[in-house]
């Protein structure tokens, strides 16, 4: 089986013991605490599923420096974004060495993790623009990821933590929500070797579910991981509970038995492209894949990076030997209307945009809205199914 990134084991930092959990929780409610933000709060939900193994908690400047930069820590090992913990205000943990950082996105703020305070830093406004430049490749307030980052204060909180809870995944998604390391061992219990994993943070067409069939076909792969973000989107995009149940039904009528496993990770959307693309395939490999599929303009929103980006980037600026996980490179799939089937559009050369059926985002969503399933060389007439009735819930 693939190893984790940087370590021949995971190192989640979820406490697993339940004597020791009984007896955090406890120390918890009696230590100086903050409530964090919810890209923080994500940041330690990814870091108590091993996800970010082998990172041991949040990053101090010089690190996250480090990672937005070069993706290299002070200490030489490889991480492709800054994973921070940023305040507004730290005036309640001040000279405290140890502290409960608080969940926003859970009623009550309870504990979500405790840290031993190693260095409380204010990021200069020329850090926080270089951070936000060498990342989202933009420093346009605009741009949804951007405005996330920025808008979390200027006060860097860091050093090891202990994470307690997976905030709301894991009530609110039972079914879906999987750590790294539940992950990886079900691909060893299945007797999966080689396994590919497909990002998504919409529902599925016609022409993913083709892409994850020819990439499981190219591959030689046993299995295929749908592992689906069920963390904060921007407005518009359709919430995590629709796009489970589209999927779901996707994988049950068009998939071999056994063949697929549906899942889900606590993180909120970055729309980093390539960063995030990189950033991707980390946790790809800690959860167990051995291959990842990286369309065109993947994670990306509007105009702000260009087609391929995000393939060209672990070619280009990603340290030679930093991830043993392999890129899948994707192309736009469509159906070919020449072909009678779904093709990647790079692979069709003799084809022009007429000879495929493609329809944007925002016309699907007018037809669903309408109550009109889209075509059925788009999408499958049950996935089709679940979103009219969906968006015509929005209508109601």
């Amino acid at each position: 089986m693939i190893r984790p990134v940087g370590s021949d084991e995971l190192h989640p930092l979820y406490v697993y013991d339940p004597i020791e959990h009984e007896k955090l929780s406890h120390e918890a409610e009696n230590l100086p605490s903050v409530v964090i933000s919810s890209q923080a709060a994500g940041n330690a939900v990814m870091l108590g599923g091993g996800y970010f193994s082998p990172l041991k908690g949040f990053m101090n400047v010089a690190d996250a420096m480090g990672a937005a930069e070069k993706m290299i820590l002070t200490d030489g090992s490889f991480f492709p974004v800054p994973v921070m913990c940023l305040l507004e205000n730290a005036d309640a943990i001040q000279g405290a060495d140890r502290i409960a950082l608080r969940d926003p996105n859970v009623e009550g703020n309870p504990v979500i993790a405790v840290m031993d305070v190693e260095n409380i830093e204010t990021v200069s406004d020329e850090q926080m623009e270089t951070m936000t430049q060498k990342v989202y490749r933009t420093t346009d307030p605009e741009h949804p990821g951007v405005a996330a980052f920025n808008s979390q204060g200027r006060i860097a909180v860091s050093g090891p933590i202990q994470v307690l809870n997976f905030s709301y995944f894991i009530t609110e998604f039972p079914d879906t929500f999987r750590t790294a390391v539940e992950i990886r061992n079900e691909i060893k219990e299945r007797g999966w070797s080689k396994v590919v994993a497909f990002q998504t943070r919409n529902p599925m067409h016609l022409a993913h579910e083709e892409l994850c069939h020819m990439a499981m076909e190219r591959t030689g792969a046993d299995g295929l991981v749908i592992h689906m973000l069920l963390g904060k989107l921007k407005p518009g995009d359709i919430p995590a509970p629709v796009r489970d149940a589209a999927i779901r039904k996707m994988v049950e009528l068009y998939f071999p038995p056994n063949s697929v496993m549906v899942t889900g990770y606590g993180f909120d959307m970055l729309y980093a492209g390539p960063r995030e693309a990189v950033l991707h395939a980390y946790f790809r490999q800690n959860m167990g894949a051995t291959h990842f599929i990286v369309g065109r303009d993947h994670a990306g929103v509007g105009d702000y990076y260009g087609a391929f980006d995000a393939q060209t980037i672990f070619d280009e600026e990603v340290p030679p030997g930093a991830l043993d996980i392999e890129i899948f490179k994707a192309d736009h799939t469509a159906w070919s209307k020449k072909l009678n089937k779904v093709v990647m559009m790079r692979e069709a050369p003799d084809h022009t945009k007429e000879d495929f059926i493609l329809l944007s985002g925002t016309k699907v969503r007018e037809m669903l809205g309408r109550g009109e399933a889209p075509p059925k060389e788009f999408s499958r007439p049950e996935v089709a199914k679940i979103l009219i009735d969906y968006y015509q819930s929005l209508n109601d």
